[in-house]
C-alpha cells in the first residue's frame, strides 16, 4: 500500500473525544496500552474534538476538556518525544479529507452503523445532526490521512473500522493504490471494564444518570473509595471469575484488580483466598486503583501547573502530524483530479 516503503515501523493512530470525564476503563483499555505499545510503533494520538461536536456540546467545556485529555495522555505515560500528540481540529486536512470521502461513501453504508442508531435514538429526530451520521467517515479520514497500519479499537468501534477499510478499498479501486488498509489492534487485557452501577454495560465517560457509574482518572481517593464500595455485586460470597451475567459485578471488580496489578487470573484468585466477602474484595480494589491513579494525577497536576506547556506540546504535535497528513491529502487531491493551486 501507499507509503509503506518509507516506513521503518508500523504506524498506529487512535484518539479520544474531549467530552465527559476519562474513566479507569479509558485508561486500562486504551491509554495504558498506548503508552506500552508506543515503543513498538510510530504512534499518532489525537484529541478528536471534531467528533465531539456531532452531539450537543458546550464551547467552554470543549476547550477545557481538549487540554485535559491531552494532559491525561501524557500523564498516563504517552511520551510526546516518542509519540505524536495533537488536536484533530488543528489540522484542516482532517475536515477536507472527510468531505472528499463523504462524497464517495454510499449512504447505505452509513445507515447500517449501529452506533448512529443508538445515539440518534437518545435524541429527538429533528435534532440529530448530519455530522452524527457522517461521524464514521470523519473517523476514516483521521485514520487514512496517516496511512495507519493498525488502529487500537474497542468492540464499540469495530464496525467503524470496518467501514474505514471499505472506504479505503473503494477509493483505491476507483483512483489507484492510495491508502493503507488498516487492521484492528485489540488490546490484550483491560478492554472490557464495565460500569460500577450496571456491570453488564460498558463504563462510559459521558454517563450522567448516576454518580456511581464510573471511576474517573481525576477522582480523589475518597471519591474512588465511595464509588467502588457502592459497586453492584450479587447475593453470593464466592470471589471468582465468571461469565454468568448474575455475577457480572464481582467479575468486573476482579478484572479491574487484575488490570491494575497485571497479575494472572490464578494470582488474583490467590490474593483473595483469605477474603471474608465482597467487602474485602472492594477494599482491595480501592487500594490498587488509588495506587495506580496517584502517579497519574500527580503527573497531570505537574503538567497543567506549567502555563502554556500543554499547548506547546500540541503545537509541536500538530506540526509533526501535518507533515504526514498533508502529504496524503495532496496525493488524494491529485488522484481525484483537482487542479493544483499555484499561489
Amino acid at each position: 500500500m501507499s507509503n509503506n516503503g518509507s516506513k521503518k515501523r508500523k504506524r498506529v493512530l487512535s484518539g479520544v473525544q474531549p467530552s465527559g470525564n476519562l474513566t479507569i476503563g479509558n485508561y486500562l483499555g486504551a491509554l495504558k496500552q498506548w503508552a506500552r505499545e508506543q515503543h513498538n510503533f510510530e504512534s499518532f494520538f489525537c484529541v478528536v474534538d471534531l467528533h465531539a461536536i456531532t452531539v450537543p456540546f458546550d464551547p467552554d467545556e470543549l476547550r477545557t476538556k481538549t487540554r485535559e485529555v491531552a494532559a491525561l495522555y501524557m500523564a498516563s505515560g504517552i511520551d510526546p518525544e516518542i509519540s505524536t500528540i495533537f488536536v484533530q481540529s488543528h489540522l484542516p486536512a482532517h475536515s477536507e479529507l472527510s468531505w472528499l470521502l463523504n462524497c464517495l461513501t454510499p449512504l447505505g453504508w452509513l445507515n447500517r452503523m449501529t452506533q448512529f442508531k443508538d445515539k440518534a435514538a437518545k435524541q429527538q429526530a429533528e435534532s440529530v445532526s448530519s455530522g452524527l451520521l457522517n461521524y464514521p467517515v470523519l473517523m476514516a479520514a483521521d485514520i487514512l490521512l496517516y496511512q495507519a497500519d493498525a488502529v487500537p479499537v474497542g468492540d464499540d468501534q469495530r464496525q467503524h473500522l470496518e467501514l474505514t477499510r471499505d472506504v479505503a478499498q473503494r477509493f483505491n479501486h476507483m483512483f489507484g493504490d492510495t491508502f493503507t488498509v488498516p487492521e484492528a489492534m485489540i488490546p490484550p487485557s483491560g478492554a472490557r471494564i464495565k460500569a460500577l452501577d450496571e456491570p453488564t454495560a460498558k463504563m462510559s465517560k459521558s454517563q450522567v444518570d448516576s454518580e456511581y457509574h464510573a471511576a474517573y482518572l481525576l477522582d480523589p481517593p475518597n471519591r474512588i473509595k465511595k464509588k467502588i464500595m457502592r459497586a453492584v455485586t450479587d447475593s453470593g460470597r464466592d470471589i471468582e471469575f465468571s461469565t454468568d451475567p448474575e455475577r457480572a459485578g464481582v467479575n468486573n471488580l476482579l478484572e479491574i484488580y487484575q488490570a491494575f496489578t497485571e497479575k494472572s487470573s490464578e494470582e488474583v484468585l490467590a490474593d483473595f483466598a483469605d477474603a471474608r466477602g465482597y467487602g474485602d474484595l472492594k477494599k482491595r480494589v480501592v487500594e490498587v486503583v488509588n495506587e495506580g491513579l496517584t502517579p497519574i494525577q500527580q503527573r497531570y497536576n505537574d503538567l497543567t501547573s506549567e502555563a502554556g506547556y500543554v499547548d506547546e506540546i500540541l503545537a509541536k504535535g500538530a506540526e509533526r502530524a501535518a507533515e504526514v497528513a498533508n502529504a496524503t491529502l495532496e496525493l488524494v487531491r491529485e488522484r481525484m483530479g483537482f487542479l493544483k493551486a499555484h499561489v
